[in-house]
C-alpha cells in the first residue's frame, strides 16, 4: 500500500466547535471531524455496523484475518508512568524487569510463531527511549525475524529519526508507537510523557520510510468524545496507519487503572466500526483485552471490520486467547488467515 510521507511535524488535532473543522498542525483541513466521528459513534448499532460492513467489503473482500504475534524481548523496569502498564517501575506488580534477549531465544519463538500461522512478528521492549546502542542489538533481532520471511514490527519506545533510519536499514517494516486516547485525555493516564512526544516519534518513522502500527485503549475511564478524539487524532494522520490496534485495558492489579470500569462489550464494537469507517485500508486489530471480550464479542468485531488479531498465549506480559482457540474461532466464522498484506 503506497500513501505519501508526511515529512512535517505531526502536532494534535485542533478542533474548532463553531466552524466544524479541524486542523492537524497550522492549515490542513482534516479528512475527519470530531463531530463527524461522534456522530458515527452514536448511530443505532445496527446502521453502524452495515456501513463498516459495506466500507470493509469494499476494500478487503476475501475474508482473510492478519494473524500477528507479539513478543516481549526486554520486559519491565520502564520508567514511564503509563497508568495501565504493568511493566512501569512506579508500580508494585508481579512483573520483574528482565534484560534483552538474545538473537537465538527471538528466533526460537519466531519460528514458532511462523509454525502456528502468523506472518507478522512484533516485539516489544520496556524502554522510554531506547539508546544508539539498543538500537544496535535490536537491529540484529530484526534481521533474525526477517531471516525467516516474516515482517518484522517493533515498539520500543520514543524514536529519534536516525534511530528509525537505522531500524529501516535493518528491515524493520513497522513501528507500533499507540496514541493511547484523545490528547485532552492524555495526562490522565500518563504525565511522564507529552502527548506530541509520540507524535514526533510516528514522523520520525515516517520520514525513514517504516510503515506505522498505531492504536490506542480503550476501557481507562475516559468519555466517548474521547474515543472520538483518539481516532479523530488516527484518522486524520498523513497518511492514517496501515495498522491500527485497538485494545481493551486489561486491569492488572498494582497499576492506577486497575479499578477501571471495564468498557461496554457493544461500546468496543462501535469504536472497531468507526476505524474501520474512517480508515478503510488499515489493518484494524484487536489487540490486548480479547480474552475478556469472548468469542460472541470478537465475532461482531470482525463484522464490525477488524481484520488483524495478536495471536499467541501472551502479550507482552498479559494473557491472551491461545492459537487452537483463534483458529477455532476463525473457523466457525468462515474466515480464514491471510497471506498477503495488501488491501484492495
Amino acid at each position: 500500500m503506497t500513501q505519501q510521507v508526511q515529512e512535517q511535524p505531526v502536532r494534535p488535532v485542533h478542533i474548532h466547535r463553531r466552524s466544524n473543522t479541524a486542523l492537524v498542525g497550522s492549515d490542513h483541513e482534516l479528512v475527519w471531524t470530531l463531530e463527524q466521528i461522534q456522530s458515527l459513534l452514536e448511530l443505532p448499532f445496527h446502521a453502524l455496523m452495515w456501513q463498516a460492513q459495506q466500507v470493509h467489503h469494499a476494500h478487503w473482500p476475501a475474508g482473510e484475518v492478519e494473524l500477528a504475534t507479539l513478543l516481549s524481548v526486554k520486559t519491565g523496569g520502564c520508567p514511564e508512568n503509563c497508568g495501565y502498564c504493568p511493566q512501569s517501575a512506579a508500580f508494585e506488580t508481579e512483573v520483574q524487569a528482565e534484560k534483552l534477549m538474545a538473537p537465538a531465544e527471538v528466533h526460537q519463538a519466531a519460528l514458532a510463531a511462523r509454525e502456528a500461522g502468523a506472518t507478522r512478528f512484533c516485539m516489544g521492549a520496556a524502554w522510554r527511549a531506547p539508546k544508539d546502542r539498543d538500537i544496535e542489538k535490536m537491529a540484529e533481532l530484526i534481521r533474525t525475524v526477517k531471516g525467516l520471511g516474516m515482517q518484522a514490527c517493533a515498539t520500543l519506545g520514543m524514536l529519534d529519526t536516525h534511530q528509525a533510519q537505522a531500524l529501516k536499514a535493518a528491515g524493520l517494516d513497522y513501528y507500533n508507537h499507540n496514541l493511547d486516547t484523545a490528547p485532552d485525555y492524555y495526562q490522565e493516564v500518563v504525565s511522564t510523557r507529552a502527548y506530541q512526544d509520540r507524535l514526533h516519534t510516528l514522523s520520525a518513522v515516517r520520514q525513514a520510510g517504516i510503515s506505522v502500527c498505531c492504536g490506542g485503549i480503550v476501557g481507562m475511564g475516559e468519555t466517548p468524545v474521547h474515543r472520538a478524539g483518539l481516532i479523530a487524532q488516527l484518522a486524520n494522520l498523513h497518511p492514517y496507519p496501515e495498522s491500527v490496534p485497538i485494545n481493551s485495558l486489561v486491569r492488572v492489579p498494582g497499576t492506577p487503572l486497575a479499578d477501571s470500569d471495564p468498557i461496554d462489550p457493544f461500546d468496543f464494537v462501535r469504536v472497531i466500526a468507526v476505524c474501520r469507517i474512517t480508515m478503510p485500508k488499515a489493518r484494524i486489530r484487536l489487540s490486548a483485552g480479547r480474552k475478556q471480550l469472548g468469542d460472541a464479542v470478537q465475532a461482531l468485531c470482525f463484522l464490525a471490520g477488524a481484520n488483524s488479531i495478536f495471536y499467541g498465549e501472551k502479550l507482552l506480559v498479559t494473557g491472551n486467547p491461545d492459537a487452537d482457540a483463534d483458529a477455532a474461532l476463525l473457523t466457525k466464522l468462515g474466515l480464514v488467515p491471510c497471506k498477503t498484506t495488501t488491501p484492495a
